[in-house]
Order: structure tokens, then C-alpha cells, then sequence
């Protein structure tokens, strides 16, 4: 019994992906969910008491594995900048993903405090090896650089989406690999490019 409604479960949070990868954020319904998984509308409900748990559940399965990829990325490279670069275009590449910024949309509007401090919690693994890359960089503050830091990526999420999303002033929004190029420009060498 404990193992089909674990199959259930991972049934269901597999269509919870495909739906937000297809629809965003407004796809991911119980109705919808119930369809895909052959479930009743009622069943779901016996899984998850809100849209806001499912989301939940999508983040406590696949942040491992995000954060999996950045550390990867990380790994793979000889040098502390070249680390900090990997972790900057980490991040850039998954918030591209329709799937992530759904969930990153859901997460801010509907997700209580206590379930959005978990996922700041686990995010703060992945900035961890960020601090470590700007110790071995000689950064006398490396902590606080790393806070900075992420302030930039979540810039030039921000700047990104505007790419995707078609800019409604009329200025000319760059290309999400420009972004990325900038963003990783400004966290290794600063607003100096001289």
C-alpha cells in the first residue's frame, strides 16, 4: 500500500512538471492533474490539500537536483572564477527553464513563510560554494560578496524574463546569453571594464 501511494505521488508530481512546462504557472490545477494521472479529482485531493503543497513537494524533490546541476557545473571547472561563472550560468539556464520560473512564481505567491524560509535554507547550500570560490579568490568578504552576488543573478533573472516576456516600453531588451554574459562580467570584474 505505503509503495503505490508513493507511485501515485510521483505520478502526480511528474504531471504537476509536464503541466507547468506546458502552461505555467495558471495550468496547474487539480482538474488537470486529475486528467493527466488518470486519478479522480477527489483522489489528488487525498495527496496534496493545495495547489501550494504541490509546489512545495515539486521543490523539496527538484531543488536537490538543480542545485545538483550548478554543483556539477561547479565542479567541473580549475578555477575559482571560473566557478563563480558556472554557478552565475547555472542559475541563468535554469531560470529559463518554463518549468523553474513557474515554480518560482507559485512559490512567491502562495507558499507560506515557513515553506519559502525551507527553500532559502536550501538554497543557502548552493551560496556556500560560492563563499568557498570567493575565499580562494582572497575575498576579504565573502559572505557578504556571495549575498551581492546573487543579488546580481536575480537581476538578470529579472532581465531575462523581460526578454521572454517582449518589453512594453518600446526599449530593446538583450538577448538572455548577452544578460548572462553581463552578469557574469559584473561578478568577476566589477562595473571597472577598462
Amino acid at each position: 500500500m505505503a509503495e503505490h501511494r508513493q507511485l501515485q505521488r510521483a505520478a502526480l508530481l511528474d504531471a504537476a512538471r509536464a503541466l507547468l512546462t506546458e502552461g505555467g504557472m495558471e495550468a496547474l490545477t487539480f482538474p488537470l492533474l486529475a486528467a493527466r494521472t488518470g486519478l479522480a479529482r477527489s483522489s489528488v485531493y487525498e495527496y496534496f490539500r493545495s495547489r501550494a503543497a504541490v509546489v512545495e513537494a515539486l521543490c523539496e524533490v527538484d531543488f536537490p537536483l538543480w542545485a545538483a546541476e550548478i554543483e556539477a557545473g561547479m565542479a567541473s571547472c580549475e578555477t575559482a572564477a571560473e566557478r563563480i561563472e558556472a554557478y552565475v550560468r547555472g542559475q541563468l539556464a535554469l531560470a529559463g527553464d518554463p518549468r523553474h520560473r513557474a515554480v518560482t512564481a507559485i512559490s512567491a505567491l502562495e507558499l507560506d513563510e515557513a515553506a519559502r524560509e525551507r527553500i532559502r535554507a536550501a538554497h543557502g547550500g548552493l551560496v556556500g560554494l560560492v563563499v568557498r570560490a570567493l575565499e580562494e579568490l582572497g575575498h576579504d568578504q565573502p559572505r557578504l560578496a556571495a549575498a551581492l552576488l546573487q543579488g546580481i543573478v536575480e537581476a538578470a533573472v529579472r532581465r531575462t524574463e523581460q526578454f521572454a516576456g517582449g518589453d512594453r516600453t518600446g526599449c530593446p531588451v538583450e538577448s538572455p546569453e548577452a544578460v548572462a554574459d553581463a552578469a557574469v562580467a559584473l561578478a568577476l570584474h566589477g562595473l571597472d571594464r577598462t
